[in-house]
């Protein structure tokens, strides 16, 4: 797993990000969030408001996104409630980045499934590329994190880059994911096993064929 911590509150983070604000449309958004929830429930927005803010540091620096302490501050002031519980907010779940990372963020799952089906290769491959568990590379293009389950196991291995999943991976495919990434292209997300469209068995179902096309009902087949 990665280590999580905080980037340190120094005069440099808060020359740069003291005076974060919403920007003009991110400022109608929040609002638009924030009326979802109920009067005097305002605070239960601190998650997607958190989501929001990373990626609004996303876009100003050409990264990811993560979330420095002033911006942390943002957020609590615009709920009025106590910065710590903010960050309790963002220091547990592991969706908010807490330290700098770079434009794409690899995330290598390494639980058992994704194990067993060769993520070690996986993470061979993007420490070939120069990649480093923990560190932004000197290109600035790329973070690489080890993770615990995604919850691909049935299309292991998987690896998430930012916002999308690829899965079924070996080394040779995660390469080619890379290399459209660094190129300015959109690989395709999901499963990169040919002929494969989501988790279902290559070749066809085996089993339970009739609800392929309709809803059949089996309970009488029993």
């Amino acid at each position: 797993m990665a280590d999580r911590r905080l980037e340190p509150d120094t005069p440099e983070l808060r020359a740069r990000w003291g005076s974060f604000a919403w920007s003009k449309d991110n400022a109608k958004q929040a609002k638009v969030i924030v009326a979802r929830y109920p009067a005097g429930r305002q605070r239960s927005a601190v998650m997607p408001l958190l989501d929001l803010a990373q990626r609004q540091v996303g876009a100003e620096t050409n990264t990811q996104g993560w979330l420095p302490i002033p911006v942390m501050e943002y957020v609590a002031a615009y709920l009025d409630m106590p910065v710590i519980r903010v960050v309790e907010v963002a220091t547990f779940y592991f969706m908010y980045n807490l330290v700098p990372v770079g434009k794409f963020h690899v995330q290598v799952c390494g639980t058992t499934p994704c194990m067993l089906r060769g993520s070690d290769h996986i993470m061979a491959a993007c420490k070939k590329r120069g990649m480093q568990i923990g560190h932004v590379s000197a290109d600035g293009l790329w973070t690489l994190t080890e993770v615990e389950c995604m919850g691909n196991c049935a299309s292991a291995p998987m690896v998430q880059i930012n916002d999308d999943n690829y899965e079924d991976l070996t080394a040779e495919r995660i390469d080619a994911v890379l290399d459209a990434l660094a190129a300015g292209k959109t690989p395709k997300a999901g499963t990169q096993e040919p002929g494969r469209h989501t988790v279902e068995p290559l070749g066809g179902p085996t089993t339970l064929k009739d609800m392929v096309t309709a809803n059949h009902d089996y309970r009488g087949d029993w």
